[in-house]
């Protein structure tokens, strides 16, 4: 199990380049789900990082996991999957930074879920920093929000909200996992359990995909995967509670992609809530770690 790192800063950095490579996977998420269907994208998607971190996994000689840790890969395959296809459908009703910014419920609900799963303490500069991600969040939504919603816009936002609360529950677990499993063993074991999970419903809704699709997949998987390494890394050298408003900063990379390739401009509500957000953050990387009470984790 990796101890924590003496300079918490080094992986905040980490989790902030695996958030930005989750962002861009997040684009071509959407762009799939659209013209696949959300099921599709993601089943074909975690079907070839499991390959390709299967490969790896063989590649490097990993060993394999005891029981209890399997059980803890594969629970957090399971909620993961209800997590991804929550959040990439409402990626096809709302446009793609509103949706991530209606997702920024779920820091706050981590960084008091970390207490009572994990134990640890919630410092004051955990809970100013959340105040100002949280503050940042409400300024750009205010600014983006129009109150007029179709009933697709209304579904869209209770997946959103809906698929925030579970992955509140991932961060914790990822947490835990990463206390007890190295990146490339977490990478393989939830694209294959993502996969396995999803293919109870392959049956009605599986459909195979052309060459046209093919390279977005596959670019898909490989930028899941890397997030998910570098995201695990992290994990095991730092407490959620300095990780988890990091999260933050996907909104910066939102309202980049957003203007990239959904045409969104970057107005000044987004400049003034990206300043809280970064702000928040930069807070929660200057906090010094303090000792975890380690958790039992085969009870997962």
């Amino acid at each position: 199990m990796a101890e924590l790192h003496p300079r918490p800063f080094i992986p905040f950095m980490v989790a902030a380049a695996g958030i930005g490579t989750f962002s861009l996977m997040d684009v071509a998420m959407k762009d799939l789900a659209l013209s696949l269907g959300t099921y599709n994208a993601v089943m074909w998607r975690n079907c070839l990082g499991a390959l390709f971190m299967g490969l790896l996994f063989i590649g490097t000689r990993q060993e394999w996991p005891p029981a209890h840790i399997l059980k803890i890969h594969l629970w957090r395959g399971m909620v993961a999957s209800v997590m991804s296809i929550s959040f990439f459908w409402s990626l096809t009703k709302l446009p793609f930074a509103e949706a991530i910014g209606l997702s920024f419920i779920a820091p706050v609900i981590a960084l008091y879920l970390a207490a009572v799963i994990l134990g640890e303490t919630i410092g004051r500069e955990a809970i100013w920093a959340s105040l100002a991600g949280l503050g940042g969040v409400v300024i750009i939504m205010a600014g983006r929000l129009s109150g007029q919603y179709t009933n697709g816009h209304l579904w869209g936002a209770a997946a959103v909200l809906f698929s925030a609360v579970v992955f509140a529950y991932n961060l914790i677990l990822a947490r835990k996992q990463a206390q007890v499993a190295g990146p490339i063993e977490i990478a393989f074991f939830q694209n294959l359990f993502v996969a396995a999970t999803l293919s109870f419903a392959a049956p009605w809704f599986l459909q195979p995909i052309g060459a046209a699709h093919a390279p977005l997949i596959g670019g898909a998987a490989i930028l899941s995967i890397i997030s998910l390494l570098l995201l695990s890394w992290a994990y095991a050298r730092a407490e959620a509670q300095i990780l988890i408003p990091v999260e933050y900063t996907a909104f910066v990379w939102a309202a980049l992609f957003g203007w990239l390739f959904f045409a969104e401009p970057v107005t000044m509500p987004v400049l003034l809530g990206t300043v809280l957000i970064v702000s928040g953050s930069l807070i929660a990387a200057r906090a010094k770690p303090e000792p975890v009470n380690q958790v039992e984790i085969a009870a997962v």
